[in-house]
């Protein structure tokens, strides 16, 4: 006898899907989201050396802009590019016609203050003479004394104005002030230079420095030491040790550089202003992680790695500290502990909690 009657027969097709089905439900829970393989790296402090090659320049460590203090017609030009002179050599010479006038004028104006000094001065002794014995006043006595006050100042009023005047005349006459090269010039005769308009830009004799110009990547780990090896380009022979002696603060906007300057500690024959030189620096970082840059992640904007529990097969999300970035490998110097196991490779598509599948099972061990 049927147990179900005739009318039954779609629902006895339907029970017996669900009792199908019901017994693969299982299997088809564990095949929706299988394991990801990925390539794990068992976490080991060890120390990193990187090398920092970068070309610069041999620069004097005084550079100055030379100028007149006065204004003025250029009527001489002694100084060129690349000339070297001594101190106190005339590089240029102004028209000297106005400030001799003024010197002229400030002569008169002393020899008339210097009459009046010596009138006073008479006037004041003849007083002070006649006060004593009684033929003058008290009145006439003080008004010579305030004339002869006067003409004091006046005189040496005169005396300032002579020697400024004489200073202005010196100043038509443009002086390099110390030994060194002229590395360029901005005037010609016959122009009209202004006082305080660069004439000659002039390196001094002395220190000298490589100076490089350098992104900023680097100083996000300082090195070690100020050690860096010099050398020339065209003479590679050449060489000398040298430390940091100058790291500017700011990035150059145009370039996107940090520039540093470089002290060197030899023998300044040997490098000539101008010269092309290589620089380098060993940075040694002691206790990070070095990990290629597949494990590299993100979380929250910051970089991060993912992690792996070894006893659940679950993954994390990690955030570390980058020292470093090179062309294939990450530096992490922060984040990290020795034993832990990272993604190495696989970690585009993980998410968070999810089971993965070790390949290199020697990672595990």
């Amino acid at each position: 006898m049927p147990i179900f009657g005739s009318n039954s027969g779609p629902y006895a097709c339907a029970a017996a899907l669900c009792l199908a089905l019901s017994g693969c439900g299982d299997d088809a829970k564990s095949h929706a989201n299988p394991p990801l393989n990925v390539v794990a790296q068992k976490i080991s402090l060890e120390s990193r050396e990187r090398e920092l090659v970068l070309s610069g320049a041999v620069r004097a460590r005084v550079q100055a802009e030379l100028s007149f203090r006065v204004s003025g017609r250029v009527i001489a030009r002694k100084g060129d590019v690349g000339q070297r002179v001594q101190a106190d050599a005339v590089l240029a010479e102004l028209d000297p016609s106005e400030q001799e006038a003024d010197l002229r004028s400030a002569n008169a104006g002393l020899a008339g203050a210097e009459a009046s000094w010596r009138q006073a001065k008479a006037t004041y002794d003849r007083q002070k003479s006649l006060l004593a014995s009684g033929f003058t006043t008290q009145a006439s006595y003080e008004q010579a004394d305030q004339a002869l006050r006067g003409a004091v100042g006046s005189l040496d009023a005169a005396k300032a104005q002579v020697a400024s005047a004489q200073d202005a005349l010196s100043y038509t006459k443009l002086l390099a002030g110390h030994d060194g090269v002229i590395t360029a010039r901005n005037i010609e005769v016959g122009q009209v230079a202004q006082a305080a308009q660069a004439a000659f830009s002039f390196a001094e004799d002395g220190p000298r420095d490589a100076v490089f110009a350098m992104y900023e990547t680097p100083f996000s780990h300082p090195p070690d030491s100020n050690d860096v090896e010099l050398a020339l380009i065209a003479d590679p022979q050449v060489t000398a040790r040298g430390h940091i002696r100058e790291i500017s603060p700011v990035i150059d906007p145009r370039t996107g550089t940090i520039q540093a300057k470089v002290q060197i500690d030899a023998d300044q024959n040997k490098f000539p202003l101008g010269a092309a030189v290589i620089g380098r620096v060993i940075w040694r970082m002691a206790d990070v992680v070095v990990l290629p840059w597949s494990a590299l992640a993100s979380a929250s904007g910051k970089p991060a790695v993912w992690t792996v529990d070894p006893a659940s097969s679950r993954i994390g999300l990690r955030p570390v500290t980058v020292a470093s970035y090179e062309s294939e490998y990450i530096v992490v110097k922060d984040g990290l502990k020795p034993g832990e196991l990272v993604v190495a490779q696989g970690g585009k598509f993980l998410r968070e909690n999810q089971i993965v599948r070790v390949q290199n099972q020697e990672a595990l061990q």
